[in-house]
């Protein structure tokens, strides 16, 4: 019997295990997904390198690319000089309102040198987590939107992508290749696919998405649109223009009445003659607003502009048996802040000056971070050297920590002390303990 019980406890434990590493998995998955987003900016933005170069592409404000070339600041070229020259010309002509640098190789000394550049107007200077743009870049999905452009090219368009709008541009790859995971590849590869694709689904809907914007990929995650449908309204809005009305979606090929109403209220259209179209608010529930604004005798428009007007409203005068007193006060709550975003907003974030390699730092200083994975037993910080530090559990808070995730967020920037640097290991150990 022994064999026997060895391998049914050694499976048991090893499910536990999975669970528990596919539930750390998710819950990162999620808090990269909802990074606040710098939101719809003119971008110039940079994949850096030593030899081959930095690769710089400029966006508009919908993503779309307009320019690509390399310059070569760094070793063994150091055109510093004619780089600054051209990144300075580059932010006049596309009217750049940011900047976008992946955080690899020669990220840091790239940012240095952007520092020191003198525009015309102020213009934001971020570090972007690179992550998985080189999947991207060599993906189909890169291959179909930029067929003549090289993986180069299509690595710095993502990277820019990503500072406006993470969720729009992460979804484009797979969530196994991000690194943010713990021993992924050791789970169940089923079960992990299963709990990253619905954290995908429950964040993208969560947020709602812009229907004349958004990618095929990123519709494909909305409630009740699959691939094909997302491909129909990609094609339907290439063909006709702009949806000018949720409605028109029933236009759209094999979108029957079951699928709009499944995914109607995560569909935003910004720019409809009727407000609701940008809102949470689903079309079904529309006539509630109606009754709502009949009832302070206004119109939909300034029932949604006037604090006022909203304040008279007494949610059990709306309830019926089509709408419940929850839906009702979510409806009222919805017209408050008509399509708000759940994320945080964006802000700007600095390494500390003078450091750049692990050599660089001293044991003992405090420094600034920004937390790049989280796992089981403590929490990977990035503070601007190659090598990420890692805060251990018991460096967390001076109390026992059993879940790293209600003591820090992925993305979270925070202030770590160095407490022990090994620069032949390559290993740098933080705390967060006695921190000013």
């Amino acid at each position: 019997m022994r064999p026997s019980m060895e391998t049914e406890l050694r499976t048991l434990a090893k499910e536990k295990a999975d669970e528990q590493a596919i539930q750390v998995f998710s819950e990162n998955l999620r808090q990269l997904l909802m990074a606040a987003p710098l939101g719809q900016k003119r971008v110039l933005a940079i994949d850096p390198g030593f030899r081959t170069g930095c690769k710089v592409v400029c966006l508009d404000s919908q993503g779309k690319l307009l320019h690509n070339e390399t310059i070569y600041p760094h070793p063994p070229q150091n055109e510093v000089k004619r780089a600054i020259s051209k990144i300075h010309q580059l932010a006049g002509a596309y009217k750049i309102e940011a900047i976008a640098i992946g955080n690899g190789t020669a990220g840091r000394e790239t940012e240095a040198m952007f520092r020191r550049v003198h525009f015309d107007k102020d213009i934001t200077v971020v570090m972007v987590n690179e992550s998985g743009a080189s999947i991207y870049s060599a993906s189909k999905v890169a291959r179909e939107e930029f067929p003549d452009y090289d993986v180069t090219v299509r690595g710095s368009v993502s990277i820019g992508r990503r500072l406006m709008d993470p969720l729009a541009e992460l979804v484009k790859i797979d969530p196994q290749s991000i690194g943010v995971g713990q021993y992924q590849h050791d789970v169940n590869q089923a079960g992990l696919s299963k709990s990253l694709d619905d954290t995908v689904m429950s964040c993208v809907n969560a947020i709602g998405v812009e229907v004349n914007t958004a990618s095929k990929e990123l519709l494909s995650y909305v409630s009740g649109i699959g691939p094909v449908l997302a491909k129909n309204i990609v094609a339907y809005r290439d063909k006709n223009g702009a949806f000018k009305s949720r409605a028109e979606l029933k236009r759209v090929p094999r979108l029957g009445e079951k699928v709009f109403e499944q995914a109607a209220g995560f569909l935003r259209v910004r720019g409809s003659a009727n407000p609701l179209d940008n809102s949470a608010v689903h079309p079904e529930s529309y006539f509630v607003v109606k009754q709502m604004a009949a009832k302070v005798g206004c119109g939909i428009k300034d029932l949604i502009n006037n604090d006022e007007l909203r304040k008279q409203l007494k949610p059990g005068d709306f309830i019926s048996d089509k709408t419940g007193l929850p839906t009702v006060k979510d409806i009222i709550q919805e017209l408050a802040k008509p399509g708000r975003d759940p994320r945080e907003k964006f802000g700007v974030f600095e390494f500390a000056k003078g450091i750049r390699t692990i050599d660089d730092l001293e044991e003992g200083t405090t420094v600034p971070g920004i937390v790049t994975n989280i796992t089981a037993f403590g929490a990977f910080v990035d503070i601007g050297v190659k090598e990420n530090g890692l805060i251990h559990v018991s460096q967390m808070a001076s109390e026992f920590v059993k879940d790293p995730h209600k003591y820090v967020k992925l993305n979270q920037k925070l202030k770590v002390r160095i407490t022990k640097v090994d620069i032949q290991r390559k290993r740098i150990q933080l705390s967060l303990k006695d921190v000013d």
